[in-house]
């Protein structure tokens, strides 16, 4: 056999030395970068500002996201400002100051920014629909004045708005992936559960349709996470809170 340079040899050892002399907290490794989106959820009553965050992360091709902060408009839900849309426009903008203190500077440019507005909003767009579009007009010239990169401000139909809520509890309970004991994301054998959402005036029940089932034109199509969902809901007339509260009050009586 040769033998190896006596050199070669010490350098070897040194190198040895130093690999267990550093602990694994002095070696530099490049985090993952965080980005973020904001989303303006207008609902009936309040507008709400959430910020999400994630990494390059993904699952099946779906990306793996967390909510880190939310801001609460001041003031009643935007449809209340049919008289004076301006106003919904600057009762916006504490919250969007907010959110670039919350946001490095260097990602606000990067930053998608959308807003989705709900039942009200729908109500109005169907009796007065001219008022409904100088009211989107205003909050889209006070999001596109922001910092941020505006994705759009729409109005969501019901079954967009039932299949998001359907999704977002899904994705809470860990029925599309899960992560392992070695923090890997793995899939979820879990099945996925329906969304009962209880309204005033009336209910919604969210489900997923079985593969074989034939489902009606307004069922919402998904891709998510590597699988294809079909989302249907079922409207429910006369079963909101305002029904039960009456109907409990009658039984009281009784």
């Amino acid at each position: 056999r040769e033998l190896l340079p006596p050199w070669l040899v010490i350098v070897a050892g040194l190198t040895g030395i130093v690999l267990l002399c550093v602990s694994t907290k002095d070696v530099p490794v490049a985090p993952l970068r965080t980005k973020y989106g904001i989303v303006l959820d207008a609902g009936p009553s309040r507008t709400i500002l959430f910020i999400y965050q994630w990494t390059t992360t993904k699952a099946n091709r779906t990306g793996v996201i967390r909510g880190c902060s939310s801001c609460p408009v001041q003031g009643p839900g935007i449809s209340s400002y049919s008289d004076s849309p301006q106003k919904a426009g600057k009762s916006l903008e504490p919250c969007l100051n907010w959110a670039q203190n919350e946001i490095p500077a260097e990602q606000h440019s990067q930053t998608p920014l959308y807003l989705g507005a709900t039942a009200s909003m729908r109500q109005l767009n169907l009796t007065h629909p001219i008022l409904c579009d100088s009211l989107l007009a205003a909050l889209t010239d006070t999001l596109k004045s922001s910092p941020f990169n505006f994705q759009g401000a729409q109005i969501l139909s019901s079954p967009e708005e039932e299949a998001f809520n359907w999704v977002a509890v899904n994705y809470v309970l860990e029925n599309f992936f899960k992560y392992d004991w070695q923090g890997q994301l793995v899939p979820s054998r879990k099945g996925m559960a329906g969304v009962l959402a209880v309204g005033r005036t009336s209910a919604q029940l969210t489900s997923e349709l079985e593969e074989e089932q034939q489902g009606p034109e307004e069922a919402v199509r998904l891709q998510l996470y590597g699988q294809t969902h079909r989302v249907h809901t079922q409207q429910c007339p006369c079963h909101g809170t305002e029904q039960l509260h009456s109907s409990l009050v009658a039984v009281l009586l009784q």
